[in-house]
Parts: structure tokens; sequence; C-alpha cells
């Protein structure tokens, strides 16, 4: 008898649980099922690349980025377009994980959690994906970028509805024609597969000094008032700190323009590590910002147990300073924004143009990264870099603020390229960042980039003033 009841207690138990087994199984299938399809071991799934039966991607304005034809999947015929959005878009391989194929490839392939993919073609809805990019401006800042066979990034986005209009990394390749990447090639496609818009990050050089500008606004009363001599170089902290040329006797809003290192230098140390931290910390240069749930690479700023000279350096965005190019863009759209940050998004909501039009931001105005009164300050300094320094003709009659930078890294290598900047116009609230990976300086390299994307986006946009 007890052996009747003990079997009988076991069979009881591996029932329970296996009802629990097939119970927890089918919520995770529930619950997960889009992940589950999304994953590149089951590309197989869905046929070549997992994308056999997917719907197609457009640009904002209906071009056709990639779609599927007679079971093959087929990218955009200009060449440019192509290369431009490989990280936006995608290729067959889903190797590129942050993009559109990758991220929304369920969607994209109209899997459906009671049928499967093999939903009858009469009650599919419509599985196409509409992206907020233009693809007339992504393919001018690829143009620029990539002829000089370099790394780099450019990003262009609306500050007030969040909309990325322009997004372009390189190096890459084309989606139509994949390399067989191997061993004895690989440096030459080292990183191809990473979004340097969105996973990288970089010493920032010069543009920091929007950061270091801001920290001064805030805490140094007569910043205003005060003016500084720059020989060229001086010692800080018993080594010397250099600019790429005397400057002279000079005031705030000039050290901006003409970028004097000695200027910030001098501003960083009198500030103090706590001062840069809190205002690096505000700003947001060591967090992440999240792109339709792809959160971009952090930046890094800490000059906790930093020497005097290491401080000064700091200030002037070396030492060990980091900012991700989709952040900067952020940062300056902060900016204009009167301090608050807009949260970016590449895919097109269909709400959002209804949204837009009665006057509500689809994205919502996100953390504060600056007073009212310190970036309608920080607006006019960088203004003034525009008029006073570069010249107001660059983007074609737009009224645009910017900050160029040239960010030293050592190791036999040239430095990274800035701009960041971004646009007043009321019709074209474009904030923009750029950068050029072992090229020189920012106006040279960076400069041209983010005026050819501008131009075109403003265009893309309707904006009554540009011209070019």
């Amino acid at each position: 008898m007890k052996r009747v009841l003990r079997r009988s207690t076991l069979i009881f138990i591996f029932t329970l649980a296996f009802i629990g087994g097939m119970g927890y199984l089918t919520f995770q299938l529930i619950m997960n099922a889009d992940d589950w399809v999304d994953q590149p071991y089951n590309a197989h799934i869905s046929g070549s690349g997992g994308l056999a039966q997917a719907g197609a991607i457009y640009d904002r304005n209906g071009e056709v980025l990639a779609q599927t034809v007679d079971g093959e999947r087929v990218y955009n015929e200009n060449a440019s377009v192509r290369k431009s959005l490989l990280h936006v878009v995608g290729d067959n391989s889903l190797n590129i994980s942050t993009a559109a194929q990758s991220m929304y490839r369920s969607q994209l392939s109209g899997y459906n959690l009671f049928w499967g993919l093999n939903m009858p073609q009469s009650l599919r809805s419509s599985n196409d994906l509409k992206l907020t990019v233009d693809a007339k401006a992504c393919a001018a800042a690829y143009d620029v970028l990539s002829s000089y066979d370099k790394k780099g990034a450019c990003v262009i986005y609306n500050y007030k509805t969040g909309e990325i209009i322009c997004s372009v990394s390189t190096k890459g390749y084309d989606p139509q024609a994949p390399p067989e990447i191997t061993e004895e090639n690989e440096s030459e496609y080292e990183g191809v597969y990473l979004d340097n818009v969105l996973s990288s990050s970089y010493t920032p050089g010069s543009i920091f000094k929007i950061v270091t500008a801001a920290a001064a606004i805030e805490n140094i009363p007569d910043i205003y008032d005060r003016t500084w001599d720059c020989a060229g170089s001086e010692e800080i902290g018993g080594s010397d700190i250099t600019c790429v040329e005397p400057h002279g006797t000079i005031n705030f809003k000039e050290a901006m323009a003409h970028s004097c290192n000695i200027v910030f230098a001098e501003l960083a140390v009198e500030l103090g590590a706590d001062v840069m931290n809190e205002t690096a910390e505000k700003i947001g240069i060591n967090m992440s910002f999240e792109v339709d749930g792809v959160k971009t690479a952090k930046g890094h700023y800490d000059v906790s147990k930093a020497n005097t000279n290491q401080l000064a350096w700091s200030g002037v965005g070396q030492y060990n300073d980091e900012v991700n190019p989709m952040q900067m863009a952020i940062i300056c759209g902060a900016i204009a924004n009167g301090g608050k940050a807009t949260n970016p998004t590449l895919v097109e909501d269909g709400a959002a143009s209804i949204l837009s039009a009665i006057g509500i931001n689809k994205s919502g105005n996100g953390r504060e990264m600056f007073s009212k009164d310190t970036a309608a300050q920080l607006d006019e300094i960088m203004r003034y870099t525009i008029t006073d320094y570069y010249g107001d003709d660059l983007f074609g009659g737009l009224t645009v603020c910017a900050k160029t930078g040239t960010g030293e890294v050592g190791d036999d290598k040239e430095p990274n390229g800035w701009m960041v900047g971004y646009s007043k116009d009321e019709d074209c609230p474009l904030a923009f960042a750029c950068v050029v990976e072992d090229s020189g300086f920012g106006f040279t390299y960076a400069g041209p980039v983010v005026q050819a994307a501008m131009i075109q986006a403003a265009k893309s946009l309707g904006a009554s003033a540009v011209t070019g």
C-alpha cells in the first residue's frame, strides 16, 4: 500500500511539474514571441536572411530604401543612398544589430503569434516600415564623409519633434553586394557592423568647451567682464597647455569663437573638479540616451582624481573626455530648445505629423540639461562663433550656431575632427553632430559634411531660407 502511495505521489509531482513547465513555456511564447522570431539563429524561418516575406522600408518622403522582389531583398537603386543608410536600414546578414531590419524583423516579416509566418495574405495588415530619415540628406552626408576614406558619423535631428533626418556611419559597404569578410581582409572591414552615430564614443576636443562654458556661465558672475592673455602656451599644473595660435588679449565670447585652449583650461581649474563633474553630469555626458529602444554609447567625464594639469586639459575636451555623436546632437538641441532635451526617433509614428500640427511634441521634452538663462547665453556665444569666426554663408542662408573641435587621440593618429550645432530657423529646427576619425581640424573635415547634409535636410523640411 505504501509503495502504491509513493508511486502515486511521484506521478502527481511529475504531472504538476509538466503542467507548470508547459504553462511557463506558453507564457514565454506569448510574451516573447517577437524577440524569439527576431533572433539571427532563426533567420531560416522566413527564407533568405529572414527577409523573404518582409515588407518595404521607406524614408520620410516615401522613397523605397529596401523591399522584397520575387523573394529577394533589394535596396535603393542609388548607391550613395544604399551605402549611407546601411547602418539605419541594415542588410540581409542581420549583423548590424541596431538597424531596422534587425530591430523590427518580426514586424517586417509579418509574424503573428497565432499564424506564425503563414497568415493568409488577405488577412495581413501592412508590414511596411516608414523611417524619419531623408534619403537625399543621408546621401549628401555620405558622399562627403566617404570621400575621406575614414571612419566617422553624421547625425541631424529635429529638436522639436525628435525626428532623425540624417544618420550616417562610415566605414561600411553596399548592402546590395555585401563583402565576404575573411581573415585576409578583416582589418579592412574592422568595425563596419557598428553604427558610430549610436554606438561609438570619441575624444571631443574643443566641442567640450560648450560644457566648460556652461559651468563658467553658472558659477562665475563676472565672466563677461574678464579678459585673458593667450601667448600660445601656458604652464598650468607643472606642464604646458598649448593653443593653436597666440590669441593675445581675448574675452569670453572671443575665446569661444576662436577656441582658445588657454582660457578654457584656466576656467576648468578655477571652477574646480567638483563643479566640472557636476556640470557634466547634469548635461548627461556620462549617460546613454535611447533611440527607439537602442541605447547610445555613454560619454565619459570624471576629473575626481585628476591633477591640476589634467583638469585643465579636461576643460578643452582632452584628458580622458569622451562623447557620443547622437549625445552631442541632443545636447545642442537642448540649447536651442531653451535647455530641455527632446528624445530622438528613427521610426515614424503615423500620428506624429498630426500631433506636431496641433503643437504637441510626440517625443516629449526630456531632462533639463541647462537652465533657460544658461541656454540663452550659450546660444548667443555659439551664434557669435559663426558670425565672428566661421562666416554666416556656410549653410545656404540658415541661421546656425555651432562649435568645432579637434580631439587629439595620440598613438601617431591624426585628431578627431568635430562640428556640432543647430539651426535657429523656425521652419528648420535641426541639431547636428559630425565626427571624422583620424582626420584633422573639425572645420576642415567635419564642416563640409555638415554643410552638405544640413542644406539638403533643410530642403527636405521645406525651409524657406535655404539656398544652394
